[in-house]
């Protein structure tokens, strides 16, 4: 009963002193909202690069070559270290070949799915449809058939089929994107189908014969960086794993190959695994060694790094709430030297300590929890319209606007007791004759 009277009293003096509550609860909306803007946007980074990662597949597993420690370990019969010069690129003999594949795959097929293989060969360009004068750019890269069929699902084929590695082995074919057939081909992707077109790869003219239209999805981060214009969106051009070696001028192995994992299978643990097969390969190799890592461990790594990002940005962000907090105590102070005569009347009527007290730290905590509740609101349209603005959906935390609330109150309790307990101790005697 006497709290629901101490809110009473504190809501009418808010009412009867507007524009001073309204400038003393000023620091904590602007402290609350900033964290909860920060928060809101930081969450809608995380949730959009992690999901952009976690969509490369979370059961892939890379496998590459990485150069040994560049010190020999024997030392001279001085103890001085000898230091080699090694190659910065592996020789086609330290390369990881099918044959070692076929080997890993033969040893643990119950727990690969597939094996992605693929051949960056670089950019390629061609003439606009419809205007010669306007240069398309698009990557090319090869990749076997497991790769790209694996695609189907997020990557739809709209016309045609996806490449085989047994049919369209040695074949100048190509799988194109429905904006590149917009692009550079004209008419639809039916009728693209079986068309040629020749590309500039790197100063040398490739013609290629579509095969395969697939869809064409946004580029989330194109858009984050305004490239909206049609003649600058580059795509994807896929080509036969051998013909994309040839134009590179490629060795037969690979520098590096993803490994997808059964359903199922640990990966985080199956990716030692994987390291330690294939490094075994490489044991007399004085250069070059195999290791291998996870999307998963990337991802966890990033959304560790961004939260961290958006927690020490929101720490400096709620040095406002401070700030804040001493301005609420200073119009406590004010408002008890003010209301002296009432504090001396209550308590020559009998009212304790304790009930001034509480009444005047009700008081402030009301004042910090509606400076909270429009800071939170604040904050969240900020938040909202901030992540709308470099194209990412809002993601606002429940637990930082249950925090921010709660610690609004916190700051209520802390900064209003000394004025509260400043009245508490007030002489009902001096009290009554001050004027």
């Amino acid at each position: 009963m006497q709290l629901f009277e101490n809110i009473s009293m504190a809501l009418v003096s808010v009412r009867s002193n507007k524009m001073r509550s309204l400038l003393t609860m000023l620091g904590i909306i602007i402290g609350i909202a900033a964290v909860i803007a920060i928060v809101t946007v930081g969450n809608s980074m995380t949730g959009t690069v992690t999901d952009s990662m976690s969509g490369m597949g979370v059961s892939n597993i890379t496998l590459s070559l990485s150069q040994k420690s560049s010190e020999d370990t024997s030392g001279t019969a001085q103890g001085v270290t000898l230091r080699r010069f090694m190659d910065s690129t592996p020789g086609a003999d330290d390369l990881i070949t099918d044959e070692m594949l076929d080997e890993f795959t033969a040893a643990f097929p119950n727990e690969v799915s597939r094996i992605d293989l693929s051949q960056e060969v670089g950019s390629g360009t061609i003439e606009k449809y419809g205007d010669p004068e306007t240069t398309i750019t698009a990557t090319v890269s090869g990749s076997n058939a497991a790769a790209l069929q694996a695609m189907e699902d997020d990557t739809p084929i709209l016309a045609g089929r996806w490449l085989d590695d047994e049919k369209d082995a040695g074949r100048q074919v190509a799988v194109v994107s429905e904006k590149f057939v917009e692009q550079a081909i004209g008419g639809s992707n039916l009728e693209a189908v079986g068309k040629s077109f020749t590309l500039n790869i790197n100063g040398f003219l490739y013609t290629f014969y579509i095969n395969g239209v697939y869809e064409y999805t946004e580029n989330v981060y194109a858009s984050m960086f305004g490239i909206t214009d049609d003649d600058q969106i580059q795509t994807n051009i896929y080509i036969p794993l051998d013909v994309a070696k040839t134009i590179a001028g490629a060795d037969a192995g690979y520098q590096s190959v993803t490994i997808v994992a059964a359903n199922g299978v640990d990966v985080t643990n199956f990716v030692d695994t994987v390291g330690s097969f294939f490094a075994s390969y490489y044991t007399y190799n004085d250069t070059w060694t195999a290791s291998a890592s996870s999307i998963s461990s990337l991802v966890e790594s990033m959304t560790e790094m961004l939260n961290t990002m958006s927690l020490g940005i929101s720490a400096i962000a709620a040095i406002s709430l401070l700030v804040g907090g001493i301005g609420v105590m200073n119009i406590m102070m004010v408002s008890v030297t003010e209301r002296t005569r009432e504090i001396g009347t209550r308590k020559a009527l009998g009212a304790p300590g304790s009930a001034i007290r509480m009444q005047f730290i009700t008081e402030s905590v009301i004042l910090c929890l509606i400076g909270g509740i429009i800071g939170v609101a604040l904050g969240i349209g900020l938040g909202a319209a901030l992540s709308s603005v470099v194209g990412m959906a809002a993601r606002p935390s429940i637990g930082s606007i249950l925090v921010a609330v709660g610690f609004s109150m916190a700051i209520g309790v802390f900064f209003g007791y000394y004025p509260a307990n400043k009245a508490a101790r007030l002489n009902p005697i001096d009290a009554l004759r001050y004027e």
